[in-house]
């Protein structure tokens, strides 16, 4: 079975788009993957366009093969955006090999390990704070954030992530300047940081109660200095991890011995040569896997080098519903999973963009049994919903 056609599509996602692609083979099977090019990635849409010139002509079973290629076509610039368009590649060729053979995705994986999977409600009270617009109710103040907390446990949550916030006048604003919002490229962390996020966290906590992980996500929003403050600061409070991200696996090393809370980290790490520096140096407690940007293929292999490491993974995971589900398929053949990341709060027309949604129970999703993913766009809903131009982080301040 050959591939006849790879092309992309794109939706309007509120604050941001969703990007797909879409597989075509000769006999008819469609393979689907979803991409992002609005977290620093502007140009993966580029890159898929060009690397089908290759792919086409080509067995949609052999996909470490057309892998390969691509990745030897590319060699003097691997990685980044361009191994994100080669992830999305990959991945849409599992889902047609999968749906060819009739069996979910997780099968060419190994085989599942877990029926279920437990996650976290990531970027809670984020969304809400900074886009009010799409998720509601708006929180305004650290009696929203409490009252997220009561709702986070009420719907049978076990976990959440958030991040930093400062609340000048009462009201909540990101503090995110690794990402230039506040430009602060010193990137130093103050006593009024650290004051603020702990008065964050603590609503937090009066509202979930004592039964809920709360996780916190730092970003690349720090220097080694300034991590070690902020977990200074909250030595005292119990956390399921404290995410962060550092360019020197050294420094991660350090930071992981000074803390008193498990460190996550490597989100935004493509390929596994770039995951083996920090293996070596025991970097973290948990590696993140973004297997959207990597491909699910190449993902398992960084999995399995964790493993041979003593870590275990956890799913980058923050995007369109197809995204989670191909995070599930990874997820259920992992031996060494952590937990898997997933927005709860969704836009109002989320529903309408997917076949299927992701099956929630009790803080768990329930691995699905389907052909492929599970879920695939509706293109007729896609074009509904068009895309926006300038979603990325190269144009708004307010994400």
């Amino acid at each position: 079975m050959k591939v006849t056609n790879v092309e992309t599509l794109h939706c309007d996602a509120g604050w941001r788009n969703y990007s797909f692609v879409k597989l075509t083979t000769d006999d008819g099977i469609v393979g689907w993957s979803e991409f992002d090019e609005g977290f620093g990635s502007p140009g993966v849409t580029s890159v898929i366009e060009r690397a089908a010139e290759r792919v086409i002509g080509q067995s949609v079973g052999n996909h470490e093969h057309v892998y390969a290629e691509l990745y030897a076509s590319t060699r003097p610039a691997a990685g980044g955006v361009v191994g994100e368009g080669l992830g999305a590649i990959e991945n849409a060729m599992l889902d047609a090999k999968a749906k060819t053979m009739g069996v979910p995705c997780y099968e060419l994986l190994g085989g599942k390990v877990r029926d279920r999977i437990r996650v976290y409600w990531s970027h809670c009270a984020t969304w809400r704070i900074n886009h009010p617009t799409y998720f509601k109710p708006a929180i305004t103040d650290l009696d929203g954030v409490k009252a997220l907390g009561e709702e986070v446990r009420e719907k049978g949550f076990t976990a959440l992530k958030t991040n930093i916030f400062m609340y000048e006048d009462g009201k909540p604003q990101g503090w995110r300047p690794g990402f230039g919002s506040p430009f602060q490229p010193a990137l130093n962390v103050e006593r009024n940081v650290l004051r603020n996020m702990r008065m964050h966290l603590e609503a937090f906590r009066d509202g979930t109660g004592p039964d809920v992980d709360i996780l916190l996500d730092l970003n690349f929003n720090a220097k080694t200095e300034g991590y070690l403050k902020i977990l200074r600061e909250i030595a005292d409070m119990d956390m399921f991890w404290i995410e962060l991200d550092s360019y020197n696996p050294d420094a991660l090393a350090y930071i992981r011995d000074h803390s008193p809370h498990p460190i996550s980290s490597c989100e935004t790490l493509i390929g596994l040569r770039e995951f083996l520096p920090y293996f070596r140096a025991q970097s973290m407690d948990v590696a993140i896997v973004d297997a959207v940007w990597n491909g699910v293929w190449q993902s398992m292999k960084i999995a399995a080098v964790a493993e041979a490491h003593e870590v275990n993974v956890a799913p980058h995971n923050f995007y369109g519903h197809l995204s989670s589900m191909m995070n599930v398929h990874f997820a259920a053949a992992v031996p060494n999973l952590r937990i898997m990341e997933i927005d709860i709060d969704r836009l109002p027309w989320d529903e309408e963009l997917f076949t299927n949604m992701p099956q929630i129970e009790d803080g768990y999703i329930v691995v699905p049994d389907t052909p492929g993913w599970g879920t695939e766009p509706d293109e007729a809903a896609l074009r509904k919903y068009p895309a926006k131009g300038g979603q990325s982080l190269l144009n708004r301040k307010d994400d």
